[in-house]
């Protein structure tokens, strides 16, 4: 591959996000072993490293806040980042153009999760709750939504990393605790994604592959259903997946759940190795409208493309075949995929991100200790 910009986090890079806000596309997360770093990338051939956040153990999860802004969009630029670690705890990670790194932990505990957090996001809209609540799922069967603002003054007793209980002129101001909304599901659930068109819906995947839309503002004292049924709006399932996990023969890596960001009627799941297309708007009893094959032994991460939305890609969740990303287009959903050959076995890709400051399709592929970042064709 020509014209590759990459970056060394120095450890395994675990988790890749892009900045989809507006004031923010040019924004990148990494979480490795320990840390979250951030970088504005310009033009996919020069990076500049904006912030360094000690988080102390591995991060599984990454979620950028509508706050942010980039430095190329203003001098009084923000990044806020949630991000969860492998012992369940969670953080919100600030850093502005006048203030240091702050990282402040939340969600642990009795209070939060008690298994690993696989996913989080953000809600979707445009108004300000948006930057309020976060949500966040976990192989412990439960969707939590947390509430970064919550009306209840209890302050947090976890001090921000790199300061001290008796350094009162480096410690920020302390700020309530946030409060959890939980939903359980009934199997252990893998990805969670909001929309910018609707502020009270999250999309919740499960091991499976079994896909829900989820109305987390819905009051279960207002229904005759109860437990989880409450909330679901909309529940989508691919029948092989479904069939397969009842015979026990699910394939690795089942259940990446995505909404596609121009349209809120259409959704993609990776399930095992087959991926599915559904149209919210022609739900025929929540059967996909398109299903296709992707790799034999499995895919694992589905990623729509932000700059062109008919592109839509996934990476091979085995190290079989080596660092392997497939490029779909939707217009065309049964054609052979174009096939991005990173790197040959034993490498694998562990997570991959679109950018969505580019006209051309841009990818950032974490692979070991690096990400690499370059454009693809779109001429396909």
């Amino acid at each position: 591959m020509n014209d590759v910009l990459r970056l060394n986090h120095g450890a395994d890079v675990y988790v890749v996000r892009s900045c989809h806000n507006e004031d923010g596309t040019d924004l990148l997360a990494l979480g490795g072993e320990h840390s979250v770093e951030v970088y504005q990338i310009s033009t996919g051939t020069t990076s500049r490293r904006l912030a360094t956040f000690h988080v102390g153990n591995r991060v599984t999860a990454l979620a950028w806040s509508p706050r942010s802004v980039s430095p190329s969009r203003s001098d009084e630029w923000v990044v806020e980042i949630a991000a969860a670690g492998i012992d369940f705890g969670l953080h919100l990670l600030t850093k502005s153009s006048s203030s240091a790194e702050t990282t402040f932990q939340f969600g642990g505990g009795l209070s939060g999760h008690h298994g690993k957090v696989n996913d989080m996001c953000f809600c979707g809209g445009r108004d300000e709750d948006n930057m309020r609540y976060v949500a966040t799922v976990s192989d412990d069967k439960m969707l939590m939504v947390w509430d970064l603002i919550p009306p209840l003054d209890i302050s947090s007793a976890m001090p921000s990393e790199g300061s001290s209980a008796n350094d009162d002129s480096s410690s920020p101001s302390p700020r309530p605790q946030p409060t959890a909304y939980a939903i359980a599901f009934p199997h252990p659930l893998t990805t969670v994604d909001s929309h910018p068109h609707s502020s009270k819906e999250f999309l919740v995947a499960d091991c499976r592959g079994s896909v829900y839309l989820t109305d987390w503002r819905t009051d279960p004292n207002q229904t005759e259903q109860g437990t989880w049924r409450h909330s679901i709006v909309a529940e989508l399932t691919e029948p092989r997946a479904i069939s397969n996990s009842l015979m026990g023969t699910s394939s690795q890596g089942s259940g990446f759940a995505a909404w596609r960001r121009d349209s809120a009627d259409i959704v993609g799941v990776s399930c095992g190795p087959r991926f599915a297309i559904w149209d919210l708007s022609k739900l025929r009893g929540g059967k996909p409208l398109h299903v296709g094959t992707s790799f034999p032994d499995g895919g694992y991460t589905f990623r729509w493309c932000l700059t062109n939305p008919d592109y839509f890609a996934i990476s091979a969740y085995s190290n079989a075949r080596g660092a392997v990303i497939h490029v779909h287009n939707v217009g065309y959903v049964h054609a052979q995929p174009s096939v991005i050959n990173i790197a040959p076995p034993p490498h694998r890709i562990r997570d991959f991100d679109f950018m969505a400051a580019c006209a051309q399709p841009v990818l950032a592929v974490a692979l070991g200790h690096e990400v690499a970042i370059f454009a693809i064709g779109n001429d396909r």
